[in-house]
């Protein structure tokens, strides 16, 4: 069985992804597997986050699925009862990290200070999202934070095709999150083919 840090450092890219329509949910889930990329952080942003992580979860049991955006413990309930793998948290909330230690699913909180990576590790966590990236200092920080503690980074936050090979380049870093490559106007317009095409860029 592999750890989630195995599996996302073998998928390198994680589609952050809000859906706007349920209706999304089984056509991305299809396009997502079949172009190489059997990855996705789907935000609580919408309204239809749970039902549309409950059908990409039946079509596909292979895929790789995350709820990103978690706030609060509820939160934390909803997505693992729609079948999620991992949470994804914007900020580092102890009240949160300690629910998902309870209920034995694997957090990765959002950090982006010394302080922030100490209170977590302190926690035991070891893969934690550096958020937002390129607001807070983008590589240079994250290479700073690198240096001198012994854990694995998920930047989100302004990582795109201009910029995420410097981030993979972190040794560090075993997957960045990219919302670039499933634009949510694309999904709304149904383009599955356009969205097919910049996920196939990645490969």
């Amino acid at each position: 069985m592999k750890t989630l840090e195995q599996r996302l450092s073998e998928i390198k890219i994680v589609p952050v992804i809000a859906i706007n329509d349920v209706a999304h949910a089984l056509p991305l889930a299809k396009v997502l597997v079949e172009n190489g990329l059997p990855c996705a952080e789907v935000t609580f942003r919408t309204e239809a986050a749970a039902e549309s992580i409950r059908i990409m979860r039946d079509a596909y049991p292979e895929l790789l699925i995350g709820a990103g955006t978690v706030l609060t413990t509820e939160q934390v309930d909803i997505a693992m009862d729609a079948g999620v793998d991992f949470i994804v948290s914007p900020g580092f909330n102890p009240t949160t990290v300690k629910y998902c230690q309870q209920r034995n699913i694997q957090i990765v909180p959002g950090v982006n200070n010394p302080s922030l990576v100490e209170q977590a590790m302190e926690m035991g966590l070891r893969t934690l999202k550096f958020f937002p990236a390129e607001p807070s200092g983008g590589v240079g920080m994250l290479k700073a934070l690198t240096a001198v503690y012994p854990v694995s980074f998920m930047p989100t936050g302004g990582v795109s095709p201009s910029n995420v090979e410097e981030y993979l380049a972190i040794k560090a870093v075993v997957a960045c999150g990219g919302t670039w490559m499933v634009p949510t106007d694309m999904m709304d317009k149904g383009d599955w083919e356009g969205i097919a095409a910049l996920v196939r860029e990645l490969n």
